[in-house]
């Protein structure tokens, strides 16, 4: 089993249900509490690159801060974007599983498992 590691929000249904069907695979899981241990730039590029998303892609449209900070605005570039989600991690869509240099956002949960 690979070692995988974990953007999780423990608050977040959907996160807890994708950590217990890694738990349940046996894989070493390196978890990291992205609202406590923000992700810098770089590691947002390197995710989005692993998941082949764009940075507006990665974001939680839904919440609030979304439309307060106006990142709604079409002509943002991705390094402003990429900014955006470093200083609000709130609006990193969740849970993203990494492992054998791929990322998969779970949702469904049952979708990280598809990176093992």
């Amino acid at each position: 089993m690979p070692n995988v590691t974990l953007y999780h929000n423990p608050r977040c249904s959907k996160s807890r249900d994708a950590l217990t069907l890694l738990q349940n695979t046996g894989c070493h899981i390196d978890i990291i509490e992205y609202l406590k241990t923000p992700p810098d730039a770089n590691a947002i590029k390197t995710l989005l690159a692993q998941l082949q998303l764009s940075p507006r892609e990665l974001m939680r449209t839904k919440e609030a801060e979304y439309k307060e900070l106006g990142l709604d605005n079409p002509e943002l570039t991705d390094d402003e974007l990429i900014a955006a989600l470093v200083a609000t991690p709130k609006l990193i869509e969740r849970p993203i599983a990494v492992a054998n240099g791929k990322a998969i956002i779970g949702r469904p949960p049952i979708q990280v498992l598809s990176i093992l």
